[in-house]
């Protein structure tokens, strides 16, 4: 059976326990009927505690999302110290890039020994010059935890203060400003991880509390000092891909979650339109090998269980009762937009399998130059800051995206289209027609929005611009194309939001809410208490909204 997340019953919840990293976390799983949805999983309401190092997309998804918070006794900072006083000894006497060179094309010049901490500073101010529109604050604490991931590898030579102090950002809730424009996503984030850093030393501006105030103000009310430079901390915090890393990882958790709404999406379609089952069927796609095609089909027919609108096949057309027709009045078989959803979001569901890999990956690596190694006892300089893992994914992330987008106005064409559906009013008009106009005007919303996703479905990952001297000959733009990928999931969640109103409004002109399954009469249920049955003409673009933020606050979630 499906697997939902309802905030709503947070009383009816059980608890349990589950392993990560060796230590017990808590979770709570809700059990309903058994003739309806089987479980529902949400995340603790009061403060959980997360260890460290390894950190997975679910345990960042708890402290973006679930009230986590990190403890700090995990943090491992004993191998942290380790790795900054092997640098202090090492760099001593050596000539190694950022520490006593300058940086980029200027590393051909060396530093004087009175001027080191200077030169950490200098980085931090000179490039904390983005420009646009402030990151939201979902976004800029992911970069944070990714930036967290990046030092807990102990391969910066970072001090143990600098760990503690970006620790307790995540944990207090205090978000750097950090403009969307300013990295091309080679040197890593320089840009971009430059606001975060100029916060930690107590210069900048933070939002905190829903106001924008002095970083230097917000950390006096809460205890904390600026990070003092030791070594060659301004480098190592502005160095890598965790900004990118940390949109990407939002922009995986909500990518998932559409691909749900889509996949019940398509079994609501398909109870509507009174398709023969088999289109979802183990025997069908079981021959086709292709993994993500088997469990988009094992969840729809997981999420259609119970249904009372979905035909048999072989009760429909192989009983030999059709023997004197010569035209079907039924569909013999559905359009593609309904019977073809396990072919076209298997591609979609083993995109996301993969992203989510990389991203782990990438949380879970130093991402750092140079590279600090206490163990082999050197020094290593290369380019672990380079972007195109995360730029390639976010550009096939936001492809699949865009196919949920049009596969969905497709569906949506189908509700809407009288003379294709052959079941329903015009545009699900349940009031006069010709006085009355239904949907109409919504699918002009979700035609445009959906264009709006092909024009940006142009991959990023391909535009490189030298830069910096020709130093950054070749770059990444792995922000640019997580930022993109952002944008076409703001707008696919938009084009569902009318794409649900519009299938409650045809359960409701067919007259089957007690025939749809378990799975679709609780989603129905919960956007018809937004959405109210309508023949009359009224604004939609409230109901729009209230639908979105339903869809975003409370995802399937979806079990093979």
């Amino acid at each position: 059976m499906p697997f939902f997340y309802h905030p709503k019953k947070q009383n009816q919840y059980n608890t349990d326990f589950q392993c990560v990293n060796s230590k017990a976390i808590k979770i709570f799983v809700f059990c309903t009927h058994t003739n309806a949805i089987n479980a529902i999983f949400a995340f603790q309401k009061t403060n959980t505690y997360i260890t460290m190092p390894k950190l997975t997309l679910d345990t960042v998804e708890k402290l973006l999302y679930g009230n986590a918070k990190l403890k700090q006794s995990e943090l491992h900072l004993d191998e942290i110290m380790e790795c900054y006083d092997f640098l202090r000894d090492f760099s001593s006497d050596k000539v190694i890039y950022g520490i006593n060179t300058g940086f980029g094309p200027m590393a051909q010049w060396r530093v004087d020994d009175r001027y080191l901490t200077d030169l950490q500073y200098n980085i931090i101010r000179s490039h904390a010059c983005g420009a646009g529109d402030p990151l939201e604050d979902i976004y800029v604490k992911s970069a944070m935890i990714a930036r967290l991931g990046t030092f807990l590898q102990c391969r910066s030579g970072v001090h143990p203060d600098l760990v503690k102090l970006l620790a307790e950002f995540i944990d207090r809730d205090i978000y750097p400003f950090i403009p969307k424009h300013g990295s091309v996503g080679a040197s890593g984030d320089l840009v971009q991880l430059a606001h975060i850093a100029l916060t930690l030393i107590g210069e900048g501006k933070v939002h905190y509390r829903g106001e924008w105030r002095p970083s230097s103000e917000v950390m006096e009310e809460n205890g904390l000092e600026p990070f003092k430079i030791h070594i060659r901390e301004g480098l190592s915090i502005t160095n890598g891909t965790s900004v990118m890393t940390g949109i990407g990882i939002v922009n995986q958790l909500r990518a998932e979650q559409l691909l749900d709404w889509a996949t019940l999406a398509s079994v609501m379609m398909n109870e509507i339109a009174s398709s023969y089952d088999d289109l979802m069927s183990e025997e069908l796609n079981g021959c086709r090998r292709h993994n993500g095609q088997q469990v988009i089909a094992q969840r729809m027919r997981r999420l259609s269980e119970g249904s009372g609108c979905l035909q048999k096949r072989e009760h429909g057309l192989y009983d030999n009762s059709h023997k004197d027709e010569q035209v079907f009045e039924h569909k013999v078989q559905a359009y593609y937009s309904l019977r073809c959803t396990p072919q076209i979001l298997g591609p979609v569901y083993e995109t996301l399998k993969t992203s989510r890999q990389i991203l782990e990956e990438e949380l879970n690596s130093a991402c750092d130059n140079p590279i600090v190694d206490p163990v082999s006892k050197n020094v290593y300089h290369g380019g672990n800051f380079h972007g195109d893992y995360i730029s390639l994914e976010q550009d096939k992330v936001k492809i699949t995206m865009v196919r949920v987008a049009m596969t969905a106005e497709r569906q949506l064409n189908y509700l809407f289209h009288d003379r294709i559906n052959g079941i329903l009013p015009p545009f699900l008009n349940m009031g006069v027609l010709g006085l009355n106009y239904g949907m109409q005007a919504c699918q002009f919303t979700a035609t445009s929005t959906t264009a709006e996703c092909q024009t940006l479905a142009m991959p990023n990952y391909v535009h490189s611009i030298p830069n910096n001297n020709d130093n950054q000959d070749i770059v990444s733009m792995g922000t640019n194309s997580a930022l993109l990928c952002k944008q076409v999931i703001d707008n696919v969640y938009q084009v569902m939001s009318i794409h649900y109103i519009a299938l409650v409004q045809a359960v409701d002109c067919l007259g089957i809410a007690d025939r749809i399954s378990p799975a679709s009469s609780r989603i129905y249920k919960e956007i018809r208490s937004i959405v109210p049955v309508f023949k009359d003409d009224t604004p939609f673009y409230d109901e729009i909204a209230l639908v979105e933020k339903f869809l975003r606050e409370n995802p399937l979630r979806l079990q093979k």
